[in-house]
């Protein structure tokens, strides 16, 4: 496979195309996880087969770049809401709308040995410890119960918000998030 940044640039059209296969990826992985059919992404797109694979030589090379921009997304996400001068509970909540909607179950489906698996592998580190500070700092100020190591809170948040189909005011969402929040005094 041809890396980005060796490609000639993309006629106006195929870029397009490419944008359509890539937003309807999305809706699909997000909404129904990585079990989403070449030819249904293509549907969705409303373009052909051999469109998809011209951009993308096969399934992983389109989960892989996928799950690439969802990641640098989050990490952009986090980063800003970091400089912002607002509750840390209020950057968390941010972070889990962010998320809602967004094919992070990819992930788990993803070769961890793979070509690009050092920058995906990177960029989770990156967001683990954004979120490490996030959560200490929502502790501190009061926000967030203080019973639960940032890495716990983490995985809390990673079962919830890395599967298809969750939303930010889903159930499964809002127990957890009721559940993280510190008790009133």
């Amino acid at each position: 496979m041809i890396p980005n940044s060796a490609r000639a640039p993309m006629r106006a059209d195929a870029r397009r195309n490419r944008e359509r296969i890539v937003g309807a990826a999305l809706g699909l992985f997000a909404e129904r996880g990585a079990g989403v059919s070449m030819e249904e992404i293509a549907q969705a797109a409303d373009l052909g087969v051999g469109t998809l694979y011209r951009h993308f030589p096969d399934r992983r090379a389109l989960i892989e770049e996928i799950a690439q921009s969802t990641l640098t997304a989050l990490r952009d996400h986090l980063r800003a809401g970091a400089a912002e001068q607002v509750p840390r509970w209020e950057v968390l909540l941010s972070m889990v709308r962010h998320c809602a909607g967004r094919p992070l179950a990819l992930l788990s489906s993803l070769p961890e040995a793979s070509p690009q698996s050092d920058t995906r592998q990177g960029l989770v580190r990156e967001i683990d410890s954004l979120l490490g500070d996030l959560v200490e700092q929502a502790q501190q100020e009061g926000s967030l119960r203080r019973d639960l190591t940032p890495e716990q809170v983490i995985r809390l948040l990673n079962v919830v918000i890395c599967r298809p189909g969750a939303r930010a005011d889903d159930p499964l969402t809002t127990v957890m998030l009721d559940g993280l929040k510190a008790p009133a005094p």
